[in-house]
């Protein structure tokens, strides 16, 4: 019973020593994120890594996952001569919750294991030590820039990885079901509000940061060689699956049942 309850309390401060060194780090880029110069060379080359570069792959798994659901939610619908709500029922669930959720997963897996990589290389060769020496600031020169670009760039991937979705439902339902082009293009946007986008967005944003957080953070306390980078890596991508996941399920409660 006594080594049951140390296993706890050793896991329990564990816990919260991670969450506490990770919240310290996203609260000194937060303090470093407003001060000048800024530098945008290094911004667009992480914008252009996590944006434009995970085009091809957010593309491809929002446009099956699109087809997917209008394909799954047919068999039901047409039991019910209800065809006509597939594409809102596709449209919502990508803006609400498949959307932000599937590129997050994505950028977690593609992106934020690179720069885990990348920092953790650099702290095992010393060459954030060599930084510090040269009086520059490892969190401003290296983390900064990549905390802006997710930030900015996971909504925008989310918004076309939407509209991807949607585009995926439209070939199902206009091609293989037969409804009509006006009547689903009317059942995609009629009941779209407001608070979905924000909602979709939000989650994004809250998602974007776990990412750089969790990522920047694993890569800064690598420690043990090649051996540790690996580690590092695959710690980061597991522990963004699970606060994705759980961010996922907070934000979605809060907007729809304390601001429904």
């Amino acid at each position: 019973m006594r080594t049951h309850l140390e296993n706890t309390g050793k896991k329990l401060i564990t816990l919260v020593s991670y969450m506490g060194g990770a919240s310290i780090l996203l609260g000194k880029t937060l303090l470093w994120l407003p001060v000048p110069p800024i530098k945008r060379k290094p911004i667009f080359g992480q914008l252009y890594k996590i944006g434009v570069q995970s085009l091809p792959i957010v593309s491809l798994i929002s446009l099956f996952t699109g087809m997917v659901l209008a394909l799954q939610s047919a068999y039901q619908m047409q039991r019910l001569s209800a065809e006509m709500y597939i594409a809102s029922l596709v449209s919502l669930s990508m803006t609400r919750e498949l959307g932000p959720v599937l590129t997050a997963l994505i950028v977690a897996g593609r992106v934020g294991a690179a720069i885990t990589a990348e920092i953790g290389t650099m702290k095992v060769t010393e060459q954030i030590d060599a930084l510090e020496t040269l009086a520059t600031n490892p969190v401003r020169y290296l983390i900064v820039p990549r905390f802006i670009a997710l930030v900015l760039m996971l909504p925008l991937l989310t918004i076309y990885s939407d509209m991807i979705g949607i585009i995926g439902g439209y070939i199902i339902g206009t091609y293989k079901l037969h409804i009509a082009h006006n009547m689903y293009m009317k059942m995609t946007y009629e009941p779209l509000v407001l608070k979905d986008l924000v909602t979709g967005l939000l989650k994004a944003l809250t998602f974007g940061i776990i990412i750089c957080t969790v990522s920047c953070f694993e890569g800064m306390r690598t420690e043990g060689g090649a051996e540790g980078v690996g580690k590092a890596t695959t710690l980061s991508v597991v522990i963004s699956f699970i606060m994705i996941i759980a961010a996922d399920c907070l934000i979605t409660a809060l907007f729809y049942f304390a601001f429904r």
